[in-house]
């Protein structure tokens, strides 16, 4: 379960998940990162605590014996995403789990909707849930501070967001341990 502190004030702007190529605003146009575009190296990156990590692995792990397909690939940023869906079962509606591994990108930005968003820990870990991010019943999500990056756990549970954040609260403890460590 995610502790709360207090409502988290951020300006509202984009979620994110698909901004981990870019780099800071210039000029009014986002331009895309040097790392985007240079070869990949066989040395791994000090700066990335993701080098080496599968976010469908790290999901796959937490969703074990849950009902979920093995997660994939999302198709907004294949890169540094994974998603699985668990189906509509009676009156049961359909689960939609996503885990974005975002080097260099802080847990505190892209807070969409800073009134549903609070500030806590998830097993002593800095995070930040927040309710309905890209304003949509039934979505909420967790993002996780992972030394200078973050990492983000989004739900979907059909137009529930009580449930979505119930479930979600119950998933992110088991996400957090499999992240690397903030020392």
């Amino acid at each position: 379960m995610i502790a709360r502190r207090v409502p988290v004030a951020f300006a509202a702007l984009a979620l994110g998940l698909g901004l981990t190529a870019c780099t800071s605003e210039v000029g009014g146009q986002a331009n895309p990162s040097s790392r985007a575009s240079t070869p990949s190296s066989t040395t791994a990156d000090p700066s990335d605590p993701f080098e080496g990590l599968s976010s469908c692995t790290i999901l796959d792990q937490a969703l074990a014996g849950q009902g979920f397909p093995q997660a994939e690939k999302t198709v907004a940023d294949p890169n540094h995403g994974c998603h699985a869906n668990k189906p509509r079962s009676g009156d049961t509606p359909a689960v939609d789990v996503g885990l974005f591994l975002q080097a260099g990108g802080n847990y505190r930005d892209n807070v969409n909707n800073p009134a549903k968003a609070s500030d806590g820990k998830v097993n002593g870990r800095p995070a930040i849930e927040e309710q309905e991010p890209l304003n949509v019943k039934g979505q909420c999500s967790v993002r996780f501070q992972v030394r200078d990056s973050r990492a983000l756990l989004s739900l979907t549970f059909g137009s529930d967001t009580a449930g979505a954040c119930g479930q979600i609260d119950e998933l992110a403890p088991k996400v957090e341990p499999l992240l690397p460590k903030n020392n």
